[in-house]
C-alpha cells in the first residue's frame, strides 16, 4: 500500500486548493472525492463574489480549479471516505473500495443541505421538493413556488427562479433575511417573489406530486395552505463529517485551531465542514491554502 504524504478529502473549493498548494510544495498527494470535483457551489447558477470573476457559474468556475490542479499533476481518484482511523505517525482512509494510508490528512468534505424534516417532505422529494434551483428550475416553468429560507443561497435561487417560474413565495420564519444587502435588494425590488415573514412551513401537502404547504406563523401561531406547485428547501447545511471521530461542535462541523488542526495531530479541517463563521469560495479557498502551509509545518 502506498504511503503519501497528504491525503484530502473532498474536492469542492477548499480540497482543491489544497490539491493546488500540495503539488506546488512538492508533497506526494491524492485527493479523493465521492461525487465529482465542484462540491455544492456548482450547483449555483451566478457567482459575483469571487475576486477577479464579476460573474460566473459556480460550473465554470470549478472547472477552472480543476484544470490549474490537474496542470500541476494533483491525482484525484473516485471514492467514498467511510472511516478515517489514527495510527499514529500515520493515518488510515478507508474507501467502499481501497485503504491507503498517509502521514497527514486534510478533511475539506463539505456539506449538504438539511431537511424541513416535516410530514410529506420525505415522501415528495424529487416529485415537487428539491434542494436545488439551478438543477431542477426548469420542470416547474410557469408555476408558483414556495422557497424556505433567507440566507444568501436561498435569495439567489429566488431570483435565478423568477427567470422561470409565475411566481415565488419566500418563507422566513424571522422577520428580516440574512441575505447580502444588494442580493435583499434585488428580490424586494422583483415583483414576481412575495415574502411570507415570521413562518415555517408544518406540513408539504400532495400525494403523487406537491400540491401546497401548510404554514404557520410562529407569532401569531396561526395555520393557513397555500397552493404551490413546488418547494425549494434553504435551511441551512449539515457537514459530512460523520466518517472521522475528531473534536466537533453540537452540529457535527469540526472544531479546529488558528492553524485548522484538529483534535489529532496531522489530521486538519478546512472549507464547510469545519466550524466557522463564514463560508464562501473564498474562505474555502483560504483554508484550502493555509491546512498545507500547516500539513508542512507537521510534517517538518
Amino acid at each position: 500500500m502506498d504511503v503519501y504524504d497528504l491525503i484530502i478529502v473532498g474536492g469542492g473549493p477548499a480540497g482543491i486548493t489544497a490539491g493546488i498548494y500540495a503539488q506546488r510544495a512538492r508533497l506526494k498527494a491524492i485527493l479523493l472525492e465521492k461525487l465529482g470535483i465542484g462540491g455544492q457551489i456548482v450547483l449555483s447558477d451566478l457567482v459575483e463574489n469571487y475576486p477577479g470573476f464579476q460573474r460566473i457559474s459556480g460550473m465554470e468556475l470549478m472547472q477552472k480549479f480543476e484544470e490549474q490542479a490537474r496542470a500541476l499533476g494533483l491525482v484525484v481518484e473516485d471514492g467514498e471516505v467511510t472511516l478515517i482511523t489514527d495510527e499514529g505517525e500515520y493515518k488510515l482512509v478507508k474507501t467502499l473500495d481501497h485503504d491507503y494510508r498517509a502521514k497527514s490528512i486534510i478533511i475539506a468534505s463539505g456539506s449538504k443541505p438539511r431537511r424541513l424534516e416535516v410530514k410529506g417532505e420525505e415522501e415528495l422529494i424529487g416529485k415537487g421538493i428539491s434542494f436545488c434551483a439551478t438543477c431542477d428550475g426548469f420542470f416547474f416553468r410557469g408555476k408558483d413556488v414556495l422557497l424556505v429560507g433567507g440566507g444568501n443561497s436561498a435569495i439567489t435561487e429566488a431570483l435565478f427562479l423568477t427567470k422561470i417560474v409565475n411566481k415565488v413565495y419566500i418563507v422566513h420564519r424571522r422577520s428580516e433575511l440574512r441575505a447580502e444587502k444588494i442580493l435583499q435588494e434585488r428580490a424586494f425590488e422583483n415583483p414576481l417573489i412575495e415574502f411570507v415573514w415570521d413562518s415555517v412551513v408544518e406540513e408539504i401537502l400532495g400525494k403523487d406530486v406537491v400540491e401546497g404547504v401548510v404554514l404557520r406563523n410562529v407569532r401569531t401561531k396561526e395555520r393557513s395552505e397555500l397552493a404551490v406547485g413546488g418547494v425549494f428547501v434553504y435551511v441551512g447545511i449539515t457537514p459530512n463529517t460523520e466518517f472521522i471521530d475528531v473534536r466537533k461542535d453540537e452540529n457535527g462541523f469540526i472544531l479546529t485551531d488558528r492553524n485548522l488542526a484538529t483534535s489529532i495531530p496531522g489530521i486538519f479541517a478546512a472549507g464547510d465542514c469545519r466550524q466557522t463563521e463564514l463560508r464562501q469560495v473564498a474562505t474555502a479557498v483560504g483554508d484550502g491554502a493555509l491546512a498545507v502551509t500547516s500539513v508542512e509545518r507537521y510534517l517538518g
